[in-house]
């Protein structure tokens, strides 16, 4: 769920500059403009967490398939004795869990286990009839669809679908009543949800969607639903599948459903602004994601780290392939990272803390199609978490960007702004 995907309320129902710089990012070689535009970045994290803007932050930043330089500032909570972050500390990630579920899913149509415009009812035949709402703001009565959801439909957020937590009408109510949330945040709202991707998947079906499908972007619970297709596609459980095909041959070793109890000092605890107080909701000692989720969702259900993050934008920026091990075909990722949207469809709203709003989406993230001023490039593909954590790769620029927070809101603060500013300020980087 990003930026405004979780409101406060919604979120308790992601020197070589000086020596202290150095010892932070270690003594890889770099051009000298990439240099100034880290040691910008470090200034920027150093004053978020001297203001007290968070308690701690992680940024990964690389060229190309080069290894990342990491830039960190701050503790992993706000407690006396708090262990300081470093590019392995521990981050709930949300919403960027969505690009990962996207590119298993596009492994599947690589083995022509799935093709992008099937409808979805292939594999969950609970939405063979699925009905729209006829005047989506006022009341849930419904039609027939004329055309079934499709995979396309559910990378893209032009199900019908739509969330919880975000938008206007009765949708969010019936939603909440039929405790579909999606995702995984900490709180009664997140236990109450179905115990299995397959009663999750049976329930929404029988809620009206908000558009005909392929019609509109209504940012959504699409990837949660597109985690099921993909475990009945593969015959392979859903986070077993991501585990085996996608995380551990890029090699993300700290990337974890549940976070095993030897690992939680290394988790941040998780926070939220009410007013000027910054209150903790998820503690690293004793954070849910230490116990399994009801269900792997994949719309919000990671935890992971700036090093791990960095990797799996290394894997798209290698064309699929990391460290001599090839992940995705070439021409997979190409088309993971072109805009996938239907004919006709555009992006009408502005759910990311991006000041640009992106005119395309891929696979589970944005893509910008034109260059922003003082900004990402046109190919930028990416996507943000709701509680601030940031991960874009600009192939153009040749760089990849990972920032993990934990706070919410995730607008609380210009973080993006910022750091984009810092390492695009000179317009070389």
């Amino acid at each position: 769920m990003a930026r405004r995907s979780i409101s406060a309320a919604s979120a308790v129902l992601g020197l070589l500059f000086s020596t202290p710089v150095e010892a932070r990012v270690g003594p890889q070689p770099q051009a000298a403009v990439q240099d100034a535009s880290l040691h910008r970045l470090q200034s920027v994290l150093d004053s978020y967490v001297r203001d007290h803007k968070l308690s701690g932050v992680v940024a990964a930043v690389g060229r190309g398939t080069a290894p990342p330089r990491f830039v960190y500032a701050g503790r992993l909570s706000d407690d006396p004795g708090a262990s300081p972050v470093g590019p392995d500390s521990l981050w709930r990630i949300y919403s960027m869990t969505k690009p990962i579920t996207a590119m298993a899913a596009m492994l599947l149509v690589q083995d022509s286990k799935l093709r992008l415009d099937e409808p979805i009812s292939d594999f969950i035949p609970a939405f063979k009839n699925v009905r729209v709402m006829i005047s989506p703001e006022t009341s849930l009565d419904s039609r027939p669809a004329h055309h079934p959801i499709t995979v396309r439909e559910l990378l893209t957020h032009t199900s019908g679908l739509g969330y919880q937590v975000i938008g206007t009408g009765p949708l969010p109510k019936e939603y909440a009543r039929l405790h579909l949330l999606g995702g995984r945040v900490a709180g009664p709202a997140n236990d109450l949800q179905p115990n299995s991707l397959e009663a999750f998947a049976d329930k929404v079906a029988t809620v009206p969607l908000r558009a005909e499908p392929g019609t509109a972007w209504n940012y959504s619970i699409s990837l949660d639903i597109l985690g099921r297709v993909i475990e009945v596609a593969s015959g392979v459980p859903f986070d077993r599948f991501v585990d085996e095909r996608v995380l551990k041959p890029i090699g993300m070793t700290s990337t974890y459903w549940t976070v095993p109890r030897d690992q939680a000092d290394r988790l941040a605890t998780a926070y939220i602004w009410q007013g000027n107080q910054k209150v903790p909701i998820d503690t690293g000692s004793g954070s849910d994601w230490l116990h399994p989720p009801k269900a792997p969702y994949g719309g919000s259900g990671l935890v992971s780290s700036a090093r791990d993050y960095d990797r799996f934008l290394q894997m798209l920026a290698g064309h699929g392939s990391i460290g001599g091990v090839r992940v995705l075909k070439p021409e997979t990722v190409r088309l993971a990272m072109s805009n996938l949207l239907p004919p006709g469809v555009h992006i009408t709203s502005n759910i990311t803390p991006a000041p640009v709003m992106a005119q395309g989406f891929g696979a589970g993230g944005e893509l910008f199609l034109n260059d922003v001023p003082n900004g990402v490039s046109a190919g930028t593909f990416g996507w943000f978490g709701a509680a601030g954590t940031i991960g874009f790769f600009d192939p153009r620029k040749n760089l990849r960007v990972t920032v993990m927070v934990n706070y919410f809101p995730g607008d609380k603060w210009p973080l993006y702004a910022d750091v984009v500013k810092a390492l695009y300020s000179d317009g070389r980087q």
